[in-house]
């Protein structure tokens, strides 16, 4: 094991990361802009290096700059995280360079993956079939004319190095091509810096459902079940849980093995997520695999009591996952919210400032409850980052009882000084569509429905 990691990120996710490494005898160095020095969290660091003023660009994204705070500390390796420059397989490589070990897939597995088109293809050489669209990128507006008379409409435009709903647009019919078109590359070639498009039939009324892998790195891997994540806004995710309770036991296990046998057979190392769409017939297509640990990971630790970046840090030190897939077990029901400084009454502003109080109770449900943050009160939610203050994640022995859990818990929660989002989960969870297990993508059950819209456009 490494006697020293330097943490590439911030804020929640350098706090979740440094307590996993200090319970394997690891020593936590971190990285802070100048926003973030003093700040309560830092203190969770054995060490902290200021890369930069509070602009990301000029920090968090400085990779000269993590890669000397890495070796001027002593450190062996680099976890990145989630965010920021997890997926960046010129950041995995540079730390290669300089003989860090990259807490995560090789650049050559990111760099495959990291494109939509050559993901798909490995993973449809390995079982995994995509949405039904073109079979690679598409030349022109007319190609894509074609392809979408073949696959029907409506279809969607989609950037290969897209993500975000950026280098997107949907088509009703042919008449749409044309602008569509124009638009989704020249979104894609200033986001991205490359201007490539596919297509797919757009499919609504869907789920999205992941499935989490680990892969040693030798053609081994196994899967810890899967996330349902169909609770989303402008295709960021706001509520997840597992297990979905539209698979059932055959179908949770058989889409677990393909996923897993998918990942062995691209050769992954670590930690990953293969996404997949859920059609409202229940056919289950492959969309992507995120080559990283995901902000919803307690989930999945809740249910099989597996510590993920602890896992991760097992297999980049050389070793193999803790457990076969024979010794996965999962017990009850998790779900997860994001409680974000924004407004849900104003369109979801951001609302940075002084958490004036920050109280989040464990122990008011029938279930268990871990809140993963890294603030408390009196610190400041600065307009610089994400505004993520807190995950919540309620364990029960039913689905039924992790949501009354989690209903209890934001009820007696107390936190002044900036809104939240805290409003919205507790009208989604106690919605009937909710505890039915009965919505899709396009809808915020409780809340309202959004635009149609679909799991692909992520």
């Amino acid at each position: 094991m490494f006697r020293s990691l330097l943490i590439a990120n911030r804020g929640e996710v350098a706090v979740r990361v440094a307590r996993a490494a200090r319970e394997l005898g690891v020593r936590a160095v971190g990285i802070a802009s100048e926003a973030d020095l003093g700040a309560s969290w830092t203190r969770k660091l054995d060490e902290v290096v200021c890369v930069g003023p509070a602009s990301s660009r000029d920090s968090y994204l400085r990779v000269d700059r993590i890669v000397q705070a890495a070796k001027q500390t002593g450190c062996a390796a680099v976890h990145p995280g989630w965010g920021f420059l997890a997926e960046n397989a010129v950041f995995a490589a540079l730390c290669e360079q300089h003989g860090l070990t990259f807490i995560g897939p090789t650049p050559a597995t990111m760099e495959r993956l990291g494109l939509k088109i050559p993901a798909k293809r490995a993973m449809a050489a390995a079982g995994l079939a995509g949405i039904p669209g073109s079979d690679g990128l598409l030349e022109s507006v007319e190609e894509a004319r074609e392809v979408a008379e073949r696959v029907g409409y409506p279809v969607i435009l989609k950037a290969d190095a897209g993500g975000g709903g950026r280098g997107m647009r949907r088509c009703e019919g042919s008449d749409e091509l044309e602008r569509a078109w124009s638009q989704a590359a020249a979104e894609a070639q200033a986001a991205f810096g490359n201007r490539a498009l596919y297509l797919e039939r757009y499919l609504t009324g869907g789920r999205h459902i992941e499935v989490q892998v680990l892969g040693d790195g030798r053609g081994g891997a196994l899967h810890l079940g899967e996330r349902e994540c169909s609770i989303q806004r402008n295709h960021q995710k706001l509520i997840e849980e597992s297990p979905s309770p539209v698979l059932d036991v055959a179908q949770r296990r058989e889409l677990g093995e393909r996923a897993a046998a998918a990942t062995a057979a691209i050769g992954y190392r670590g930690a990953g997520t293969v996404e997949f769409f859920r059609a409202p017939d229940g056919e289950l297509f492959f969309m992507e695999m995120n080559a990283r640990l995901q902000v919803e990971h307690p989930v999945t630790e809740a249910i099989t009591g597996v510590d993920l970046v602890k896992e991760q840090l097992r297999i980049a030190a050389g070793g193999r996952p803790s457990r076969s897939q024979a010794e996965v077990e999962f017990a009850g029901a998790a779900i997860e919210c994001r409680i974000n400084a924004e407004d849900p009454a104003r369109d979801f502003r951001p609302t940075p400032g002084k958490l004036e109080a920050f109280e989040l109770p464990a122990d008011v449900g029938p279930g268990s409850v871990r809140v993963d943050t890294h603030l408390e009160a009196g610190d400041e939610v600065p307009p610089d980052y994400d505004s993520l203050i807190a995950k919540v994640i309620a364990h029960g022995e039913t689905r039924e009882e992790a949501i009354e859990t989690l209903l209890a818990t934001l009820s007696a929660a107390r936190i002044e000084g900036v809104s939240t989002t805290i409003p919205l989960h507790l009208a989604v969870l106690d919605s009937d569509a909710f505890r039915a297990g009965e919505y899709d993508t396009a809808s915020l059950p409780g809340w309202g429905v959004s635009e149609p819209a679909s799991a692909q456009e992520s």
